[in-house]
């Protein structure tokens, strides 16, 4: 992802080209120019983000970057800080898991001028936080309300300046609500201080909201005509600036887009109508001028009143009258009475504007409320809040608006400095931390001069007191208000005053602004007759933007636009001072708007009033990461012993002991009076990915658990499932009806010699190496596969010719589609064939696992053709045989195979021209079906004897030659033993009596039975005096005991020293392995030859149940001798 094309560098933190550095708090020198040189380097090898400490700088590129699609969400999703290179997804996924991990609120503000790209970056976090965020078809509606807010807003609230071509002219808070899950399920914006100005005038270059603009290229036919939609030069409001395009906007798609929205958040197809109208009502008012006639005004071409009347549904007449004079209350001798007074052709102009501004400005707030209502939520849990707010404003003229923009920067950088450098510092002294002080500039005595109620008064105190004493407009207010800062605080050291207005010394620089027109935009005033013509319209809609009650008394002064956006600046500062802050600095790097174009002085300046310099000193001298001990200890309690779950004692000595464990070092963290404080943030990572491997410890045993309890009952459900197609239709193999189905016997994903012929998306539901009969039933190897869509059949051939000639090579042999399959046919003895049935023509095929196939082919057949696989039974099956073009055989013909009753678990075959026989021993009844055994059952039945379940089968046999528990194989006859299948789950029962092997006992035995079986089988103890050696054959004693061997003299039994002690007998009987085992089930052992196993539980159906390493299971008892 270099500037010089994506070969050379990848996004991944891996192998990337290093510009500068990720964190400036780790530059060498700590300069302005420093910090530029190091943006500028990023800058122009495309990286935009970069780091100063938790603050993340974002330079505007003025281009869509390849960085922000599905790869990184998910690589930034739950990674640690720092692990990846500088984004605002690192951000967002911090902001985000504090706020599930800590249970608190989370806000991010969004700083820099106009055009940095704070819109953008306040998109990319919402889009984010959704993504990342789960839930159902509640929350998903949320997402999309969220999603879908933004253009809707950016086309009432967003327009082109001359310095950005989507510049936000208004402020809004939004705040996103969670669930304690962490799921949004709902939200509400507030809004700030809409330019409602732009609607009727702007500086030249710019455009008015883009609504108007969507309105006019979007439009269809019948709206248009409606509405009287023509030409965007034809709209006085719109002609004044002489810009109607912009490069990179397409107004006519955005204003689908801006429908879409509405349906979205819920807006009815007729409100819709109603808010077009209205828009489309404010360019025709625009379009009304007048004249003089004399001394006062008159409407110059009254034909231009009727569009507007219309849309509004209002009287002609009525709206005449209105525009060119005002109802007057006066009050003379204690009476009140009400007089109408002509306006002159400037207050009209004024009235028709205010009206034009008034409506605009309803219709926001109306799309604000109804985004709030679509999201509106009974109470608040946690929220993380996104300030996306006009950036501050330098132009050539400044007026009323850039005033109240730039002071609501201004107690947005107050918020910065006293939360990371003023409040940082005052902890640092508080806890009793050792700390360097650093001097920084300190805004607050900017807000004071703007806000200040008294001594002195503030620029607004005085605006509104200027506004309270004013009876007209025009300038006199203006120059009054001019002359009163001028005595009242022209000596403050930020503040100048020059004939035309004054000029304040803001953090980011010096802004003169223009008085002209201060006082009647601060009154912002919606005269009476305004309100009562927009209530008298007949349009519903239209009454409810307008619901003042005229006639309720009027108590103090008016609210004033500046007293408005002062208590909603403080409102604002009120909300976030109780949230988590997190910060993005925005910078924009030219003013042409063009990307890879870097102007040194501009952003130099940016850097110089953004403070980076004074952040990264800070941030350097001072502590990465603090916490109160409580919350540390809760944190990473789970590291040791003593603290998990809860440490007992002091949390202070709580949290040394911690420390101490993961051997931190003493001269990276500092232990305050409440909080605990690590210097570097590495220090911090290691705690977190000691803390992340526990945790993940403890989630793969979980997992592990669960999985093997899935695999369980899915393998039951399979195993009934796949019984339920034979159920009383086919004899069942013993060894088969319990066996777990495993899918993939030939290991296909190590095989690419097979899997050359699957698809690459195709997923393996079956592999197996089969037997297929041809036309004269000889019999061939196949590797057969499923898959959703085909079954595979792949055989092998030598090659004939070229480089490879006499080498085997697999070849694909035959490939059906499933829709192609017409049924599968089965005989109704206990045999392994099966014929799939095609159009064209049949395949005769042998697998032990049949079951296993054909009830995985049922399912995929079922789900692609709608209806189920046809299963014929029979003991005589027809076999439909390919056509050849050569030999006896050349045209197509069938086969027949027949099965019949014979002996032993064994097919035999005899096959003749046109007819094969199969003859096999009778198998399980029909109406068998796998043994069902509870899965808690399943690993608790060693501790359950009374109720323990057993496998159905009979214990495998052992390898031929061997002894059984002890007693010589070669006693019992062993010819009707067959030889064991190599496949390890192919079983062949024993089918031996249990009188030909050792009694064991039962589970139901009493003990006193017990103790007289062992009192009865003591007389092997009972040893002759001269030794075991003593013993004769042929002589007896009168009493039925052993004679004597007579030995007049004997040497002393090992010299007279005495016996070595005995060697302990174990606490529990045990065996010994005399072959390998392989479990067949997920309760089974699995041991080597020469293995002992401690016997936990004996069983007459030949399963014990043992304990081996750890792992308790049932084993064969034929497979093992007792110690």
């Amino acid at each position: 992802m270099g500037s010089k094309g994506h070969y050379r560098y990848h996004w991944q933190s891996h192998n990337v080209k290093q510009s500068g550095v990720d964190d400036m708090v780790l530059l060498t020198k700590i300069t302005e120019d420093g910090v530029v040189d190091n943006l500028k380097k990023r800058y122009m090898d495309d990286y935009i983000f970069t780091y100063i400490g938790p603050v993340l700088i974002s330079v505007n590129p003025f281009k869509q970057m390849p960085y922000f699609g599905e790869k990184e969400i998910e690589m930034y999703q739950g990674a640690a800080p720092y692990e990846n290179p500088p984004h605002i997804y690192a951000l967002a996924d911090n902001m985000y898991r504090n706020m599930i991990i800590d249970g608190e609120n989370q806000c991010v503000i969004i700083s820099g001028e106009s055009g940095a790209g704070k819109t953008v970056a306040a998109k990319y976090i919402m889009g984010y936080v959704s993504r990342v965020s789960g839930g159902g078809p509640k929350v998903q509606h949320i997402k999309d309300i969220i999603l879908q807010s933004n253009p809707l807003l950016e086309a009432f609230g967003n327009a082109k300046t001359v310095r950005n071509n989507n510049s936000s002219r208004f402020g809004k808070y939004f705040e996103i609500q969670f669930s304690p899950g962490g799921e949004p399920d709902g939200g509400k914006i507030s809004n700030f201080l809409l330019e409602k100005s732009r609607v009727v005038t702007r500086n030249p270059g710019e455009r008015s909201f883009h609504i108007f603009y969507q309105l006019i290229e979007g439009a269809s036919t019948d709206q248009k005509s409606n509405l009287g939609i023509t030409n965007l030069d034809y709209y006085f409001y719109l002609n004044q600036s002489g810009s109607y395009k912009v490069d990179d906007i397409n107004d006519r798609k955005d204003f689908q887009e801006t429908l879409h929205a509405m349906n979205v958040i819920g807006i009815f197809a007729d409100e819709q109508a109603m808010v077009l109208q209205i828009v489309a009502g404010v360019l025709h008012m625009g379009n009304l001028s007048f004249k003089e006639a004399g001394n006062y005004a008159a409407v110059e071409s009254e034909e231009f009143l009727a569009f507007p009347a219309f849309l509004l549904g209002i009287d002609q007449e009525r709206l005449k009258e209105k525009l060119t004079s005002r109802k007057m209350d006066s009050k003379w001798g204690g009476r009140s009475e009400s007089i109408n007074v002509t306006l002159n052709v400037e207050q009209s102009c004024y009235t028709r504007d205010a009206l034009s501004k008034a409506l605009h400005s309803r219709i926001f707030d109306y799309l604000v409320d109804s985004i709030n209502r679509a999201m509106e939520k009974d109470h608040e849990e946690y929220n993380i809040g996104v300030l996306d707010i006009y950036g501050f404003e330098i132009f050539q003229k400044n007026g009323f608006e850039q005033f109240c923009i730039n002071f609501v920067n201004e107690k947005l950088q107050q918020i910065f400095i006293e939360l990371t450098l003023k409040a940082e510092q005052e902890e640092y002294v508080q806890e009793g931390i050792k700390w360097t002080v650093i001097d920084y500039f300190n805004n607050k005595v900017v807000c004071d001069l703007i806000e200040n109620k008294l001594n002195p008064p503030g620029i607004l105190s005085i605006l509104d007191d200027v506004c309270a004493t004013m009876h007209a407009t025009g300038e006199g207010a203006d120059q009054t208000l001019l002359q009163k800062l001028q005595m009242q605080i022209g000596t403050h050291e930020h503040f100048n005053s020059w004939n035309q207005g004054f000029i304040i010394h803001h953090y980011a620089g010096k802004v003169s602004y223009n008085v002209e027109g201060f006082c009647e935009r601060n009154r912002d005033v919606l005269f009476t007759d305004l309100i009562e013509l927009m209530q008298s319209s007949e349009l519903p809609f239209i009454r409810t933007l307008f619901p003042e009650s005229l006639h309720a008394e009027k108590k103090g002064r008016p609210t004033t636009a500046g007293s408005k956006i002062k208590k909603q600046a403080n409102d604002l500062v009120g909300t976030l001072m109780k949230c988590t802050p997190h910060y993005i600095r925005c910078i924009k790097p030219n003013e042409t708007k063009k990307p890879r174009d870097w102007e040194e002085s501009r952003v130099k300046h940016q850097v110089e009033y953004l403070g980076l310099k004074e952040n990264i000193r800070v941030r350097r001298a001072g502590y990465a990461y603090r916490r109160v001990f409580k919350k540390f200890l809760h944190r990473y309690a789970i590291l040791t012993k003593e603290t998990w779950p809860s440490w007992r004692g002091d949390v202070k000595q709580g949290v040394v002991h911690l420390l101490r464990a993961v051997n931190m070092d003493q001269d990276q963290h500092q232990l305050g009076k409440t909080k605990v404080f690590i210097k570097a943030p590495e220090s911090l990572f290691l705690l977190e990915e000691m803390r992340e491997r526990k945790y993940d410890g403890y989630a793969r045993a979980i997992q592990k658990a669960w999985r093997k309890y899935a695999a369980r009952k899915k393998y039951v459900k399979m195993r009934e499932e796949a019984s339920d197609l034979l159920l009383n239709k086919k004899e069942r193999r013993r060894n088969s009806i319990n066996r777990n189905f495993v899918g993939d016997y030939i290991g296909m994903e190590d095989r690419p010699e097979l899997r050359q012929f699957i698809g690459k998306r195709e997923k393996v539901e079956f592999a197996d190496t089969v037997t297929k009969y041809d036309r004269r039933f000889k019999n061939a190897k196949r590797d057969l596969v499923l898959t959703p869509k085909f079954v595979y059949l792949i055989g092998r051939e030598k090659v004939k010719d070229g480089p490879m000639k006499g080498q085997v090579k697999e070849v694909l042999k035959r490939k059906i589609e499933l829709e192609r399959i017409l049924t599968v046919s089965l005989s109704t003895l206990q045999d392994d064939f099966f014929i799939l049935h095609e159009q064209e023509y049949d395949s005769l095929l042998e697998s032990v696992f049949k079951t296993e196939f054909i009830s995985l082919l049922s399912k995929r057949y079922e789900e692609r053709m709608q209806r189920k696989l046809p299963l014929r039974f029979s003991n005589t099956l027809e076999m439909k045989v390919r056509k050849d073009n050569w030999g006896p055989w050349s045209a197509g013909s069938s086969r027949q195979v027949q099965f019949i009753q014979g002996a032993g678990p064994v097919a035999l075959l005899r096959p003749s021209s046109k007819t094969l026989q199969v003859s096999i021993g009778p198998g399980l009844p029909k109406n068998s079906r796998p043994t069902k055994r509870d899965l808690t059952q399943m690993r608790q039945q060693t501790t359950r004897p009374q109720t323990a379940a057993f496998p159905m089968r009979a214990a495998p046999p052992p390898p031929a030659g061997s002894h059984q528990n002890g007693v010589i194989k070669g006693l019992h006859n062993t010819s009707q033993w067959p030889p064991l299948n190599s496949r390890s789950n192919q079983r062949i029962p024993y089918q031996g009596t249990m009188t030909d092997r050792p009694s064991l006992p039962r589970p139901g035995s009493n003990v006193k039975d017990k103790h007289a079986r062992i009192q009865h089988n003591l007389d092997f103890l009972k040893v002759p005096e001269q030794g075991a050696a003593g013993k004769r054959s042929g002589m007896t004693r009168p009493n039925g005991g052993n004679a004597h061997r007579h030995m007049t003299s004997r040497p002393t039994p090992a010299g007279g020293r005495p016996k070595p002690q005995p060697k302990p007998k174990p606490q529990v009987p045990q065996c010994k392995a005399l072959y390998a085992y392989d479990a067949q089930d997920t309760d089974e052992l699995s041991f080597n030859a020469d293995d002992v196993i401690e016997i936990v539980k004996e069983d007459p159906s030949g399963w014990w149940t043992g304990r081996l390493r750890g792992k308790q299971g049932l084993f064969p008892n034929n497979y093992v001798a007792k110690i």
